[in-house]
């Protein structure tokens, strides 16, 4: 059974745990291809845990770095010598405003922060985008935020209708009660497969246990090693410390080191 409910007051806390554990064996480590994922939700010493991760299959995708910049997660290109198309593999992955955290898998990062900073709902922010134009998968736009400061964690996933290529399926979930060590979890695919099946049904809970650096290491271990590129962890503690720790299968090439 997965468990998605936004109420914890009456749940067997046992049966969580070992759901939690199997719906990360199930989806992420015997899985070949989540695609890109998103983890909201608490350690087990109530720190707040922003989980997002990149994989790939085709070179494009899978020439990716994860990079901080003035405190944003960024997505860039490891070795211009074989890039393909820039454009659709750099993108703001995480920003903060205020005391609100913003993740996506692709630019609408900066259309719901732009959103959110001009007054706009969550929801309102996501109405202005579509799934991603990319046929045959349509690939869906997955995003969080995480308002700190009222515990509020939102998580949302954008697919394509079932009865239009032109239209697109809007789901939102907001929860105010995650318990210590769990996180809710959103993938753009249920796996591999051609085309790559969308993200179906809820988001699922996943364990969190350890520090930054551990999850990361639990996470990046438990992806498949031939397609996961990029993983990063971020870690709020109660006191107000904010880590950030980055895996990177790939290192960086500067465009200075590129043969002539």
């Amino acid at each position: 059974m997965i468990y998605t409910t936004n109420n914890l007051s009456f749940t067997n806390f046992e049966l969580i745990k070992a759901d939690s554990a199997q719906n990360f064996s199930r989806h992420i480590s015997e899985n070949v291809y989540p695609g890109r994922g998103i983890v909201l939700g608490r350690n087990h010493e109530n720190s707040w845990i922003v989980i997002y991760w990149i994989m790939g299959r085709s070179s494009n995708s899978r020439n990716r770095v994860f990079t901080q910049k003035n405190t944003i997660l960024q997505t860039q290109v490891a070795d211009w010598s074989i890039v393909e198309d820039p454009s659709l593999i750099i993108y703001n992955a995480m920003r903060d405003l205020g005391a609100c955290i913003v993740v996506s898998n692709g630019k609408h990062t900066d259309t719901i922060y732009k959103e959110l900073e001009g007054g706009k709902s969550f929801y309102k922010a996501l109405r202005s985008e579509k799934h991603e134009p990319d046929p045959p998968n349509y690939t869906p736009r997955i995003s969080g935020i995480i308002k700190t400061e009222e515990g509020l964690v939102s998580l949302s996933i954008i697919r394509k209708s079932d009865f239009s290529v032109e239209h697109s399926e809007y789901c939102l979930y907001s929860y105010t009660d995650i318990a210590p060590g769990y996180g809710y979890c959103l993938t753009t695919y249920m796996g591999d497969g051609n085309p790559l099946p969308s993200f179906n049904g809820s988001p699922l809970i996943l364990p969190l246990q350890g520090n930054a650096e551990q999850i990361a290491n639990y996470y990046w271990l438990g992806l498949n090693q031939d397609n996961r590129i990029s993983l990063a962890v971020r870690e709020l503690s109660l006191t107000g410390e904010d880590r950030l720790k980055i895996i990177n299968r790939n290192q960086v090439k500067s465009k200075n080191d590129q043969p002539l």
